[in-house]
């Protein structure tokens, strides 16, 4: 039996992208720079010690670290078990979309359209025409924000007025957050299909859907019910491909979102990482042979990296890697697993957006005992999941 599971873990870089400089995040390294705050004692919240990622380790994490960025990790030297090896974007940008879709086969060969960093940061025109499409009585934010403190900085604010919360970020988005109670979740959906219709002619990726709930700052939470109307991409991602072979695409997480639902069979969702974990191992049990299960992992990137939090960063590794054996230990005879990232989110860097990194590739099934890799572009992904399948162009 043949199958694939591809795990991307949200923002989990691992430093050395050539082209750093260009985004301002030359020295960035996520995993690096969370594994020496650890074994400096300067993530103690929730947690102590070293960074302990045994088993992503013994699938070649520590080594991926030192191929990609030159630096070794504290506790991380382990002898790699599975293949190994680091991948290089050539996509402009650092964005979710554009590491998706690369990782996917195809590379992002035009520019998103990105918002400037001012007050307001969308313009005039385009708001007024959303206001009058939609309904709604107004806006607020106009920002580029992260997406926790925005909702504690306005969301007393739009229960008070209905105006939603409207935010951007380093990535080609709107983000449109509301009540799921007090606006509506299907009232918040129906602005976002509106905003999509609005701003992707302008090429901006996604529209997303921000529902939260609880009714005072600092308690405010987001809800599973987060929708994303992206752009769809273009022909040929393994997605695409999978299904002309005659398998399934199942995606985990926010996959679907993000290619727009193009050849993807279904979808699992979940409240948090640890129950899309959970709908992975029921994967294990329902996929068939020829079918990829491709799963993100978005909280590394939402709640950790974003804001800037070490502690809870390295947590969320820690977790996820307790849990590694869960799913190794489920795969059957001929199964591929494949972990990876698409992009760079360092929780000591400046600022709260994505940073420019290579991210590990890490692959343990047939073939892949202990054999590098190499430094390879993201699209080599596709590939290894393509010949694993033994489907073709």
């Amino acid at each position: 039996m043949a199958r694939v599971f591809l795990c991307v873990l949200d923002s989990v870089g691992c430093g050395g992208a050539p082209d750093a400089a260009r985004y301002g995040d030359e020295g960035s390294n996520t995993l690096l720079h969370i594994a020496e705050a650890c074994a400096a004692g300067n993530a103690e919240d929730g947690r102590s010690g070293p960074l302990r990622v045994a088993n992503l380790d013994a699938l070649g994490l520590g080594a991926a670290i030192r191929l990609a960025s030159g630096k070794a990790a504290p506790g991380l030297g382990a002898v790699p078990t599975g293949s190994w090896g680091a991948a290089e974007e050539i996509s402009a940008g650092k964005d979710t979309q554009s590491g998706h879709w690369e990782l996917a086969g195809v590379p992002v060969t035009r520019d998103w359209h990105y918002f400037p960093r001012t007050i307001p940061a969308f313009p005039d025109h385009l708001m007024a025409e959303l206001v009058a499409r939609s309904g709604i009585p107004g806006t607020l934010a106009n920002c580029h924000a992260s997406g926790t403190e925005v909702l504690d900085q306005f969301g007393a604010e739009h229960i008070a007025t209905g105006k939603p919360i409207i935010y951007t970020s380093a990535d080609s988005v709107v983000q449109i957050a509301a009540h799921e109670e007090h606006f509506g979740l299907e009232r918040l959906l129906d602005v976002c299909r509106i905003a999509a219709e609005i701003f992707h002619p302008l090429n901006v990726g996604r529209i997303i859907a921000r529902p939260f709930v609880s009714e005072a700052p600092g308690a405010f939470v987001r809800t599973a019910n987060r929708k994303d109307y992206a752009i769809a991409p273009p022909d040929g991602t393994i997605c695409d491909r999978v299904v002309a072979a005659g398998g399934a695409v199942h995606a985990v997480g926010k996959i679907g979102d993000i290619f727009a639902y193009k050849s993807i069979t279904d979808v699992s969702k979940g409240k948090d990482d640890m129950a899309l974990f959970d709908q992975m191992l029921s994967w294990c049990d329902r996929a068939a042979s020829g079918d990829l299960v491709f799963a993100n992992f978005v909280e590394f990137d939402s709640l950790w990296g974003h804001r800037r939090n070490v502690s809870g960063y390295a947590r969320a590794l820690e977790t996820f890697d307790a849990r590694l054996p869960e799913l190794t230990s489920r795969l059957r005879d001929g199964d591929l697993l494949i972990i990876t990232a698409d992009h760079g989110n360092d929780p000591t860097w400046h600022g709260t957006d994505h940073t420019r990194e290579r991210v590990p590739v890490l692959v343990t099934g047939p073939g892949a005992e202990g054999k590098p890799l190499g430094i390879i572009p993201f699209a080599k992904v596709a590939e290894l999941v393509a010949s694993h399948l033994k489907i073709g162009q």
